[in-house]
């Protein structure tokens, strides 16, 4: 199995790559949906503003290609602002996301003086149900975060993990085979590549049409 990285231009994606090499596993990047033939999962990552996220897979028809794969099964998970463009809109800008996940992209409401934006630095991913990406019982997940906008699920169930900053907010997300963080799994050491293997190595939703 081979997993796809999608490059739509929203950031250098050498560290995603260079992780899930180290932990093993094959992978390809793709800059166009004619480019994959066959896979079982997808990984989008990204940084920067929503809008230009959003603009840049349309531009390269990743938008409607994106939707129309995880609809057949293809497991995703979205890193940082390719976690936020799941949702169906922001606060950051004025384009539809994606809208895999009901919900919308917020400003982290940072209003002590000692809270500065955008949130920067380690913090703890804590698990609030089982999910396939996080260990349960462990409350001590560490990662690197680099955000101003946060996630607000309009389901709580698609909530699996929160980290406090100017109070809790939602940092992992998850609907049947498709994921989310909000933080760089790539850049937090030993916890990120356990969860880029939990990724890789999960089973495939069932009940779900695959390529």
């Amino acid at each position: 199995m081979t997993l796809i990285i999608v490059d739509a231009g929203l950031g250098n994606i050498g560290s995603v790559v260079s992780m899930f090499r180290r932990i093993g596993h094959r992978v390809r990047t793709v800059d166009a949906p004619c480019e994959v033939d066959r896979c079982d999962r997808l990984v989008l990552p990204g940084v920067g503003a929503f809008d230009a996220g959003m603009a840049a897979l349309a531009a390269r028809g990743f938008d409607t290609w994106l939707c129309d794969v995880v609809g057949r099964g293809n497991q995703l998970l979205g890193i940082c602002l390719g976690m936020q463009l799941l949702f169906e809109c922001s606060e950051e800008g004025t384009r539809e996301g994606l809208g895999l996940i009901g919900g919308q992209v917020v400003r982290i409401p940072a209003e002590r003086a000692e809270l500065r934006l955008p949130h920067m630095g380690w913090n703890i991913a804590r698990p609030v149900r089982d999910n396939p990406l996080l260990q349960m019982g462990d409350d001590e997940q560490r990662f690197y975060f680099v955000h101003s906008y946060c996630v607000r699920c309009a389901d709580p169930a698609d909530e699996l993990a929160v980290t406090d900053y100017a109070g809790p907010f939602t940092s992992v997300v998850g609907r049947r085979n498709l994921f989310g963080v909000q933080f760089h799994p790539e850049k937090s050491h030993r916890f990120g590549m356990a969860l880029l293997e939990r990724f890789a190595t999960a089973p495939l939703v069932p009940g779900l049409e695959t390529e």
